[in-house]
């Protein structure tokens, strides 16, 4: 009886393994600018981005998408396009851009932008996957940081 519950617990927690690593992971690096789709374990997109430019830092954590909207248009800057928005935290949102030549650098607001093209595939890939199944990490330091990190050091050394 204890091999059988043994046996039944070691199931239970390789098939829960497997679930966790199920699913959409997308990985923001702010310092490279690049975004990372992992889609059920596997590497499966790397697409340069546009986080926020100083003053308008792109915020760092581990996030779910709250909502999507296929076509939105920004309520706070000028009815500016956001198409493909996925919303993950307060108004942040990764969505599609038209500034598509500043990929690659910081430039928005705060929102992380991508290529229209690029932008519709993660839609279509979390609207498949589920939002509940779905994790955005964000890691780095905002562009304004790491100006003042650099001054500082610059100082330090004089």
């Amino acid at each position: 009886m204890r091999y059988l519950a043994v046996i039944c617990t070691a199931i239970a927690v390789l098939v829960t393994s497997q679930a966790a690593q199920a699913g959409v992971v997308v990985r923001i690096d702010k310092f490279s600018q690049r975004m990372t789709v992992s889609i059920d374990g596997r590497s499966a997109y790397v697409w340069p981005v546009s986080t926020g430019r100083g003053g308008f830092g792109t915020p760092a954590g581990r996030f779910r998408p709250q909502w999507l909207a296929r076509r939105w248009f920004s309520t706070r800057y000028y009815g500016s396009p956001m198409p493909y928005s996925i919303f993950f935290h307060k108004g942040y949102a990764i969505h599609g851009t038209n500034h598509i030549s500043r990929l690659g650098g910081p430039a928005s607001h705060g929102c992380v932008r991508l290529h229209p093209a690029h932008a519709a595939t993660l839609f279509a890939l979390v609207q498949r996957a589920g939002m509940a199944n779905t994790s955005i990490l964000i890691a780095g330091a905002n562009p304004g940081a790491l100006a003042k990190r650099r001054a500082r050091s610059a100082q330090a050394t004089y």
